[in-house]
């Protein structure tokens, strides 16, 4: 393997020119709701995880998180799931902003003028 060494970090030569060619940020996701259900759905028919996972170049660990997260679930189920996940971060950031709102105002009523 081919390292390329920084001022403090060694880095792989493939590490690197993946950085590259996206920008240095990572995917955020390699399958969609649809494929990670049908994902679950073979392997539970085939019995065998280990070779499910092989087949999907998965690891165990990320079988089992989205076996925890999308088991039993069908896809449109997946879908609604991802809509209430998103108007969640929203709804958060709305508390988040209020509550800024409001420390505010109370710091600014508390000043005597």
């Amino acid at each position: 393997m081919n390292l390329l060494a920084g001022p403090f970090i060694l880095r792989a030569a493939s590490e690197l020119a993946f950085s590259k060619a996206t920008g240095g940020k990572d995917e955020r996701a390699r399958f969609s709701e649809e494929q990670i259900i049908g994902i679950l759905k073979a392997a539970e028919a085939v019995g065998n995880i280990r070779e499910a996972c092989r087949e999907n170049n998965i690891s165990e660990q990320t079988f089992y998180r989205w076996r925890r997260k999308f088991g039993g679930m069908e896809v449109s189920e997946a879908k609604k799931l991802r809509e209430l996940e998103r108007e969640n971060g929203e709804l958060k950031k709305m508390v988040a902003d209020l509550s800024l709102d409001v420390r505010m105002l109370k710091e600014l009523n508390s000043k005597k003028w």
